[in-house]
């Protein structure tokens, strides 16, 4: 009797620790959720009459940025305890619409178009702040689509392949879109944008950046990079010194990197548009050389030169 009381209590003991672990990788998602929540009600705070809105905006970005690890660690941590389930799937799906599709956008409204001066010409204004609204609403609606297509898809391929060795994302991730939308805001400490000239290069920005999520472009995954490895410890150094970069240089550090990423996205689907237009050009041939000119010929046109 005591021998099957152990083993129940021992089977008890395994399902609470199962339990546990399936909980752990929501525990992330769930950190990502508060982060695109703070993020949100930081850019609604910076509306108000405190006369310093460039520290909630900063703040807002901040949020942002914070939750990019999040959002990559709960996959990795569930593919790792083999804890994946729709549940979490979902979840997180819905987490990332929140932080990486309604705060950012939201976030790049207020920084980028409702802080214009009054002194600026009224029609261009009023212009530029409706092409901005609009915009950045097509920056939530391309995230969307991007985590929908991003579902539905087993095995997606870009239309630019890259190396067989390397894993890609089909279109630019959306945590990538959101943190260059507060990488950007981050870099100029939160203080919003003022020149109508930067409004405009904004609203280019953004736009740049809902194509790219929907987009059918190779861009770099990372999935390669194993941490579980029996020799981690040639990371653990360039790993260090990056996160002391970041943190002590973090608004130009992340200002890069967003930079970078978007463009090698560019920079990939433009050379393999090059190369490809290159293979298929096709080889002109030599002209055929002139036929060899009969004696009458010649002869007639040495008779037409002495004439001449």
């Amino acid at each position: 009797m005591s021998d099957a009381a152990s083993d129940f209590a021992r089977r008890r003991n395994q399902a609470r620790l199962r339990r546990g672990m399936f909980l752990l990788p929501s525990l992330f998602t769930a950190g990502n959720i508060a982060a695109g929540y703070f993020s949100i009600t930081q850019t609604f705070a910076s509306l108000g009459n405190n006369g310093e809105p460039h520290v909630h905006l900063d703040w807002a970005a901040i949020a942002i940025l914070f939750a990019i690890p999040f959002d990559s660690l709960d996959g990795r941590i569930a593919r790792m305890t083999n804890t994946t389930s729709e549940f979490g799937k979902e979840l997180d799906s819905l987490a990332d619409v929140i932080t990486f599709g309604v705060a950012p956008s939201l976030l790049a409204m207020i920084w980028g178009f409702h802080f214009l001066p009054l002194s600026i010409n009224p029609t261009l204004r009023q212009h530029i702040i409706k092409a901005g609204v609009f915009f950045c609403f097509l920056f939530l609606m391309g995230g969307a689509s991007r985590l929908a297509r991003f579902n539905i898809s087993h095995d997606p391929q870009p239309r630019n392949p890259g190396r067989p060795d390397r894993k890609y994302f089909v279109g630019m991730p959306i945590p990538a879109a959101a943190g260059l939308v507060a990488a950007t805001v981050h870099f100029f400490y939160g203080y919003p944008v003022e020149a109508w000239w930067v409004a405009i290069l904004w609203v280019c920005c953004v736009g740049l950046a809902a194509f790219l999520m929907v987009s059918t472009w190779r861009f770099w995954s990372g999935k390669e990079i194993n941490f579980s490895r029996r020799h981690p410890f040639q990371l653990l150094l360039p790993l260090a010194f990056a996160a002391w970069l970041t943190f002590r240089f973090s608004n130009v550090v992340l200002f890069l990197v967003a930079l970078v990423y978007m463009f090698s996205g560019i920079w990939a689907r433009a050379a393999y548009s090059w190369s490809r237009r290159r293979r298929l050009r096709p080889l002109t041939p030599y002209p055929p050389p002139p036929p060899p000119e009969s004696f009458e010929d010649q002869e007639h046109s040495h008779r037409w030169d002495g004439e001449i």
